[in-house]
């Protein structure tokens, strides 16, 4: 069971840092491209849609499974107290204590990774919404429709 604990406390929580450092990455990388794309060099919306939309389906993975792999570490660690309160049988409450604080800082930092990556997936797709809009005002503006 010492692998379980392990695993929740290092392998859990080491999973969502790099969840969170990927999408803080794919983030700034996709707001510096939305703000260099030039709307002209595109002739049809779907080609535009297509190349502002890239991978912006990792930060929607991110966002929407981080609180599930916290979760799982949660699941996990309850399991292992539980487990070493039936196999020690009497146990002193601080090891309790101890056992579900590391099951629930797994939670928090799964929901630590998932918010700020929903917001910065939702102020991305209101940019590149934002972008689309621009071309179709151009489009319609020069009668190229």
């Amino acid at each position: 069971m010492e692998f379980i604990k392990e695993l929740v406390e290092y392998g859990m929580i080491g999973l969502l840092i790099l969840m969170s450092m990927a999408a803080v990455a794919i983030t700034i990388e996709k707001y510096l491209v939305l703000r260099k794309v030039n709307l002209k060099d595109y002739k049809d919306k779907k080609s535009l849609e297509l190349e502002l939309t890239k991978k912006m389906h990792f930060l929607a993975t991110i966002g929407s499974n981080a609180p599930y792999v916290g979760l799982l570490g949660t699941v996990l660690g309850i399991m292992l107290t539980f487990y070493t309160m039936g196999k020690e049988g009497v146990m002193d409450s601080n090891k309790i204590m101890v056992g579900l604080a590391l099951a629930m800082k797994v939670t928090a930092v799964g929901l630590g990774v998932a918010i700020p990556t929903v917001v910065f997936y939702n102020l991305l797709l209101r940019k590149i919404k934002e972008l689309i809009m621009k071309w179709e005002i151009d489009k319609d503006s020069l009668g190229e429709n």
